[in-house]
């Protein structure tokens, strides 16, 4: 028996970063929603668990207890075995939540296999686990731990670009120079995508001009996408999007630039 679990790029439409509590946490309110591109977590049962990477974005990433999909593993049953198969297709530490999605994903797949619930909480395995967890539209707040249904996306094609360069998480943190800021205005309803992106102009990513000052081809990819409805970057970078009005322009972007800047991962997709 085999069981497959899609795990999403996660993107932060918004990120507001409105507090630190004492131990060092950031808190957030973000808008986040999810791709219909990902790696995909296939496990079978085994007489140990393993961890074997596969796809073209395999190269680098550890199959040992370091890799977060292990350890959501042995969250869900520290005595639990099984032969975990992880294609990679997303680029690691990019903003998109590749790890907190294939973790998510390992625990769907492997709940199903060994017949146990999901954990009631999983914010102890990262700030993005709960939220990968169940991969649609949600406002994000507190440290990942506060989840809150919006109302579905419009259709939404985009357009996400990641141009392979390594902006550490807590660097990009400790940079921000302001850590309580305003929270995200309150998601309303949305006709259409213009719609959607009118009010993503008004809201903020408070880690892009830090994550930029690390890493200033941050900057040279949201000018080449600065022709869609609205641009930004994901999460703490260095991924960006841009939305555009279908399918079909987001696809012929995303050739453009592939063919422009080819050590640059480029990928079209729609976001839900």
């Amino acid at each position: 028996m085999t069981v497959s679990a899609f795990a999403p790029a996660k993107i932060n439409l918004t990120l507001h970063v409105t507090g630190q509590r004492e131990d060092g946490y950031h808190l957030l309110d973000s808008l986040v929603c999810f791709a219909d591109i990902g790696d995909l977590v296939t496990v079978a049962f085994d007489d140990d668990l393993s961890l074997t990477v596969t796809g073209p974005r395999s190269a680098g990433v550890p199959t040992d207890e370091t890799n977060l999909v292990l350890k959501a593993a042995r969250f869900l049953d520290p005595d639990g075995r099984a032969k975990i198969t992880l294609n990679k297709q997303l680029p690691a530490a990019a903003g998109i939540g590749g790890g907190s999605s294939d973790a998510a994903a390992t625990l769907r797949a492997l709940s199903e296999l060994w017949s146990v619930s999901l954990p009631d909480s999983t914010v102890d395995l990262g700030a993005d686990v709960p939220v990968c967890l169940h991969p649609m539209a949600l406002r994000m707040q507190g440290v990942g731990d506060v989840l809150t249904p919006v109302a579905p996306l419009p259709e939404t094609h985009a357009v996400l670009v990641n141009p392979g360069v390594d902006v550490p998480t807590p660097e990009v943190f400790n940079a921000l120079e302001t850590k309580n800021n305003p929270p995200m205005d309150a998601v309303p309803s949305f006709p259409n995508a213009a719609a959607l992106a009118q009010w993503l102009a008004v809201q903020r990513n408070d880690l892009q001009a830090p994550a930029i000052s690390r890493a200033p081809v941050i900057l040279d990819v949201l000018d080449c996408l600065n022709d869609g409805l609205f641009a930004a970057m994901s999460g703490s970078g260095a991924t960006c999007f841009a939305l555009y009005t279908s399918g079909a322009e987001a696809a012929a972007k995303a050739r453009d630039l592939s063919r422009d800047y080819p050590a640059w991962w480029v990928a079209p997709c729609r976001l839900s």
